[in-house]
């Protein structure tokens, strides 16, 4: 079976941290960089202050973490994979940002006292994880009384621009591939109904719970940024591609091309619209 089709007949995939080690590196300097617009809009929105405390949950490499640093707040991210947290710290340090601090945890079992933080939030990173319900328990008992825990999740897949792009430059290069499974659908995608991610906030012990649909806008200037974006984002993306020949390689990047000079309409750089929704809640 190759990966195509492992992905394909798969329930729901869960990739273990040491994948997400592996494309730690790449996530930090192609991805994490294209997260600091929605990172800020969603900071905004659940009314970061400086000087509060922040909790970054399955921080990967500071997507959200950082982006509250530099609005002033004091930041704790955590991660399971080590190799996320590792640039997640360097990255703070290379910033100057001296109120940032990492450490490895699982989002299911955080090894942290009850009613501690003014904000708990993650950014892509609880809306895959395989027990989603305790990871958001967990996200509002650190919360302090009357904190905010904010998550940002991907909604429809259907309606995201970057997946519907990938996957038909893979279909011309493998034309039987049958593409994600959507019944169930990834685990990426289990908060994709704003009616779910608005029940699961409430279930978790949440009030006043609110979903705001927007958008993450990736911009690319070539199929081998946007490849590099898909690939070091999720360990997915690697298992997608990861049985391709080197020709086959070249000739989905050559389409990728193609498809987002279309897109850009002549002009440096394709932007691409992916809907997300921003679920807020208090506790």
């Amino acid at each position: 079976m190759t990966s195509h089709d492992a992905i394909a007949s798969s329930e729901q995939h869960v990739a273990p941290k040491e994948a997400w080690d592996r494309i730690a590196e790449g996530y930090d300097m192609y991805v994490a960089p294209q997260e600091v617009e929605l990172a800020n809009e969603a900071l905004t929105l659940a009314g970061l202050k400086p000087g509060e405390l922040f909790l970054d949950v399955a921080a990967g490499t500071g997507g959200l973490g950082l982006p509250a640093a530099r609005l002033g707040a004091r930041v704790l991210g955590t991660d399971w994979a080590p190799a996320m947290i590792e640039r997640f710290t360097a990255r703070a340090r290379e910033e100057g940002l001296a109120r940032v601090e990492g450490r490895v945890m699982d989002c299911h079992a955080l090894e942290l006292e009850d009613d501690i933080f003014d904000i708990t939030g993650s950014l892509f990173g609880v809306m895959l994880v395989s027990d989603q319900a305790s990871a958001l328990r967990e996200m509002v008992r650190v919360t302090k009384p009357n904190g905010r825990v904010l998550l940002i999740a991907y909604a429809d897949p259907g309606e995201l621009e970057f997946l519907n792009i990938f996957m038909s430059a893979l279909k011309a290069v493998v034309p039987d591939f049958q593409g994600l499974p959507d019944d169930p659908p990834p685990l990426e995608f289990q908060v994709s109904d704003p009616k779910v991610l608005r029940s699961r906030l409430a279930d978790a012990g949440l009030r006043d719970v609110e979903v705001h649909p927007t958008a993450e806008r990736p911009a690319f200037r070539s199929g081998q940024e946007m490849w590099n974006w898909v690939y070091w984002g999720n360990p997915i993306g690697g298992m997608l591609v990861d049985d391709l020949t080197e020709e086959q390689r070249e000739t989905m990047r050559q389409t990728l091309d193609g498809m987002l000079r279309d897109r850009s309409h002549g002009a440096d750089l394709a932007v691409l619209n992916n809907p997300v929704n921003i679920g807020i809640g208090i506790k």
